[in-house]
């Protein structure tokens, strides 16, 4: 016959996660059944009271009876109805609570210091179930049914509460209102240690899948860790653009350098060309020695011909930094000249997961890729040789060189293929990139990434050695 201030029904079974069973002292909320007999107790002992000192009506003592059976009555009715709806069943529950003792507190003439105890009983309830929402339209409910009965009843004729019931009313809400708020008390802090081993847990996957992420593309990893993707043995046919690269001269490097300086040289070239490859959108599919394996269209893809356009722009990109990374090379005491190769191929290939249910591989598999693949082993160092379906997709903003035919196992007839010249807006004499190398001297220029704050220092380094080579010209 009392509000409650539990947020968990009694026959609601507990769902708290296995994290928080080591939880110390983890006393569960309040539960619904228990708060009401604790609250109906407090308000039969008001009653119980207020008619031993004679200021209540003998009458109300069957209130007594209706007070052991309201915390049954909820809960019969609360399962009746159904536990899918419990938060606001509760509310409605608490909503009729406050017409019922709204109405009792009529009943008692509104006597101050009872109907004070009740009122605050029952307001505490609303507040820590619904807030300050409920609270409002609890304390309307409350008060119009109050008025009500007093309007039928009339109010009390002497206002001053005896010693006894005013000591069993303020010590009945102290008991209810410290009993539910240490229970709260509680609850909050066991969902503080969830929150915190939540947090806790969330940081430690992040971190495992960052690390996960390095054995991925990062293509690939996102759309395994968003949910756009299942991770099981499925592929499809898709028109994707293959690329094959590989280091001329490699090997015989291999064989004068020592195999700690020839890995750092092998990682360092990797890490050069995936961020040229990711620049651009490519998924590493993998490396094989000093050969990488990218392709474009998958997962994501911007349409055939500019992803096309995307793969051939790596490569021209590749080849242009390789040039630089050679000039550090050098500057390390490498002197073998290291050239990279390449082969570009567009048509249908089968990508998907490939292997066991165990141990997957998102790869790859197709005479297109067996073509790109043969055209990286047939291009001389500096070259980007590309197939006949890549060309007719590129040609409009790439200069390519046709080269003939080749013939290539799986494909019926012979196959074209194409040389990559360069970008048509790099060609003539607003071309953007420059270069030049001889014993000595070595310039890379690439005029179109260059900055504005980076220009009138590469413009001073270049008067210098111009300079320098003026006055060693003039000494001769």
């Amino acid at each position: 016959m009392s509000g409650y201030a539990s947020t968990s029904d009694s026959d609601h079974k507990s769902t708290t996660d296995t994290s928080l069973q080591d939880t110390p002292q983890a006393i569960p909320p309040l539960p619904d059944f228990n708060g009401r007999v604790l609250g109906s107790a407090a308000v039969c002992g008001i009653l119980i009271a207020g008619v031993i000192d004679g200021i209540f009506d003998q009458n109300l003592l069957w209130l007594l009876a209706a007070g052991a059976v309201w915390p049954h009555t909820v809960m019969f009715v609360s399962r009746s109805i159904g536990a899918g709806r419990e938060p606001r069943i509760r509310q409605y529950m608490l909503l009729v609570e406050c017409i019922v003792i709204g109405s009792v507190i009529g009943l008692t003439g509104l006597t101050p210091v009872p109907s004070l105890a009740m009122g605050l009983q029952l307001m505490f309830s609303c507040l820590i179930v619904g807030g300050l929402y409920l609270w409002f339209y609890g304390t309307l409910l409350l008060g119009a049914a109050a008025g009500l009965m007093v309007g039928l009843l009339g109010l009390t004729t002497d206002f001053s509460t005896p010693l006894l019931t005013s000591v069993v009313s303020l010590v009945g809400v102290g008991i209810y209102i410290c009993v539910t708020a240490y229970y709260t008390h509680q609850q909050a802090r066991i969902l503080l240690s969830a929150k915190t081993q939540i947090q806790k847990q969330r940081e430690q996957s992040i971190a495992l899948s960052d690390k996960l992420s390095k054995y991925l593309s990062p293509q690939v990893w996102q759309s395994i860790f968003t949910g756009e993707r299942d991770v099981r043995l499925e592929t499809r046919r898709k028109k994707l653009s293959v690329f094959f690269s590989d280091i001329k001269g490699f090997t015989d490097l291999s064989e004068e350098m020592e195999p700690e300086a020839l890995t750092e040289l092998l990682n360092h070239y990797f890490n050069e060309m995936s961020e040229v490859a990711l620049k651009y959108g490519g998924t590493i599919d993998k490396f094989v020695g000093d050969s990488i394996m990218i392709f474009f269209g998958d997962p994501s893809s911007r349409g055939q011909k500019e992803d096309a356009l995307a793969c051939v722009s790596m490569a021209v990109d590749m080849r242009n930094h390789m040039k630089i990374m050679r000039q550090r090379w050098r500057s390390q005491g490498i002197r073998t000249p290291l050239e990279i190769r390449m082969g570009i191929s567009s048509g249908f290939v089968t990508v998907g997961n490939f292997g066991a249910e165990n141990r997957m591989d998102y790869t790859i598999i197709g005479k297109e890729v067996n073509l790109a693949s043969r055209l990286e082993q047939l291009a001389e160092p500096g070259q980007i040789l590309v197939s006949y379906e890549t060309f007719s997709l590129i040609k409009e903003r790439i200069m390519c060189r046709d080269k003939g035919e080749i013939t290539v196992k799986g494909f019926g007839r012979p196959v074209s293929i194409y040389e990559v010249i360069d970008f048509r807006r790099d060609l003539g004499p607003n071309r953007s990139f420059v270069e030049h190398e001889h014993a000595g001297f070595a310039m890379y220029l690439d005029s179109g990434n260059i900055c504005d704050r980076d220009r009138r220092s590469i413009l001073e380094a270049l008067e210098e050695a111009a300079d320098r080579l003026r006055d060693e010209e003039a000494d001769r």
